[in-house]
């Protein structure tokens, strides 16, 4: 079988496409401006990859450029099946309509089901998402509830949606910077990642005085950029001391250090599809709280992993997170079971033979 995987989620292909590779003959098309240092030093010399362009496209024009020099490589590797991520960029609908043409059945992967709060897209990326939902040949989602909610939302077929975990994403470019003499900072609480509306930041901020008055002496680190941080500064107010805020984008060697030295990492979303923070702090062996959102619950064992507590309530979320922090042998048990759930759940070569028997399933219905 000769597979074919293109899109935007870099870490996530050319993991999942090292562990198709012992299956099927795989080929991954990669836009290099999305590349950092630490995932090409990654890449295994088996992984057969392609990259088309030196910067990001600046116009109309650059795009055609890639969508042409995009559609020569995939011709002239002859796939069986394409297998695309996300599914609603000029590109990637391009690539789409041309494997329809061609008559070579496509797989997407929907990292959302739909655009976060917050969030809107353009009318032709609507437009190209609905098509390709409706004409792709088989649809991926990162679990069971978000399956139902594509089922049930875009009306299609519910044996041509799967659910298959989002994987180790994210886990590798960090783990490359980890280092031994780096320890925990005692009751260090770490949000990471975008900032934007949907990730319920606010209520972790309200959430602090609750913290503070039974954990003194702890920190919330908020590392990571997104919408304007002005609101969140005013939320914060006069109480900048026990924050540590770096907005901005994190690299993976800073980010590695700050999941090594932090005492639970907090999600706090009050709306989500999943997240691969969440891997990430259970590769550094990190307990997690998180809201009851999406499929979120689904990768979190409450109490044994984590805790999951409704969105929007601070209260809730003081009480967890005051829980972990005031309980070390808990602390370090959930870190532990975190890292088992990883491996095993999480797992590259579950994931890939899923992912397998899915093309599978699409090659005998073709």
């Amino acid at each position: 079988m000769r597979v074919v995987i293109f899109g935007g989620f870099i870490d996530y292909e050319l993991q999942l496409g090292k562990e198709l590779s012992k299956l099927a003959d795989v080929f991954i098309l990669l836009p290099v401006y999305n590349l950092s240092q630490e995932i090409l030093k990654s890449i295994e010399p088996d992984v057969k990859y392609y990259t088309f362009e030196d910067t990001k496209p600046k116009n109309y024009l650059d795009k055609i450029r890639n969508i042409f020099k995009t559609l020569r490589k995939l011709q002239q590797y002859k796939p069986d099946i394409v297998h695309l991520q996300i599914g609603g960029d000029v590109v990637d609908f391009m690539l789409f309509l041309y494997c329809r043409f061609l008559r070579i059945p496509t797989v997407i992967t929907y990292h959302d089901v739909s655009p976060h709060l917050g969030e809107k897209h353009p009318y032709i990326v609507t437009i190209a998402r609905f098509v390709m939902r409706k004409y792709s040949n088989a649809i991926i989602v990162h679990g069971k509830k978000l399956r139902e909610q594509m089922i049930i939302k875009y009306r299609l077929p519910a044996e041509k949606v799967y659910s298959v975990h989002i994987g180790e994403h994210e886990v590798a470019p960090f783990k490359v910077f980890e280092r031994p003499e780096i320890t925990e900072d005692k009751n260090s609480i770490l949000f990471f990642g975008r900032i934007y509306e949907y990730k319920g930041l606010e209520y972790l901020i309200k959430s602090e005085p609750m913290i503070t008055e039974k954990v003194p002496g702890c920190k919330i680190i908020i590392a990571g950029q997104g919408e304007n941080f002005e609101k969140y500064d005013n939320m914060i107010g006069t109480r900048k001391e026990h924050f540590i805020i770096y907005n901005h984008l994190i690299s993976y060697k800073d980010g590695a250090e700050l999941f090594q030295r932090s005492s639970v990492v907090v999600l706090p979303y009050v709306e989500a599809s999943q997240s691969g923070v969440i891997p990430t702090a259970y590769s550094f062996k990190k307990p997690v709280v998180v809201t009851n959102v999406g499929s979120i619950p689904e990768v979190v064992d409450d109490g044994k992993t984590g805790l999951i507590v409704p969105p929007r309530d601070s209260r809730a979320l003081a009480e967890a997170i005051i829980i972990i922090l005031n309980d070390d042998k808990l602390r370090k048990e959930m870190g532990e079971n975190a890292f088992i759930k990883l491996k095993e759940d999480f797992s590259w070569k579950n994931i890939g033979k899923q992912t397998f028997d899915i093309y599978k399933n699409v090659l005998v219905k073709k």
